[in-house]
């Protein structure tokens, strides 16, 4: 493994680390930032593609209306792991832990979690690694009131 390539993988991490923690403080106008700007998005459920945003302005307004109606996001970043096609282009995996904490009506608290796996295409545009595509499997999930 040469500079170049530990140089980019720490900021492969980096881009996969910040969209999660942009999306726990809800800073979803840097959150899309790490996208390429023609990025998509795909929220897959039960192996099937249940909806796709393409572009900033579509993956902005999804990210922050489904946001919107939680008190508090946490994400647990695990392992990722990247393969690189070229010096611009990049594939990863990356898994994170998804605790979603929703206020009812009532006052009750309903926690949500949820077994993601992003499965990730990155391109390096003027320098600077972005998410390209983003293949969102939504695993398993909790409710718990």
């Amino acid at each position: 493994m040469n500079v170049q390539e530990i140089s980019d993988r720490l900021e492969l991490k980096e881009v996969v680390d910040l969209f999660s923690n942009y999306a726990d403080t809800k800073e979803n106008e840097k959150q899309v930032q790490l996208f390429t700007a023609d990025g998509v998005v795909n929220i897959i459920n039960d192996g099937k593609v249940t909806f796709t945003l393409s572009g900033r302005d579509a993956i902005l307004k999804a990210f922050s209306r489904s946001m919107a109606d939680y008190q508090s996001v946490f994400h647990m970043s695990g392992q990722q792991t990247v393969d690189f096609v070229d010096g611009t282009h990049a594939t990863g995996v990356a898994y994170n832990l998804v605790v979603l904490v929703k206020q009812d009506e009532d006052g009750t608290l309903t926690t949500t979690q949820e077994g993601v796996r992003y499965e990730d295409k990155y391109e390096k545009v003027a320098g600077k690694w972005l998410i390209a595509e983003r293949n969102s499997h939504f695993n398993w999930h909790l409710d718990n009131h």
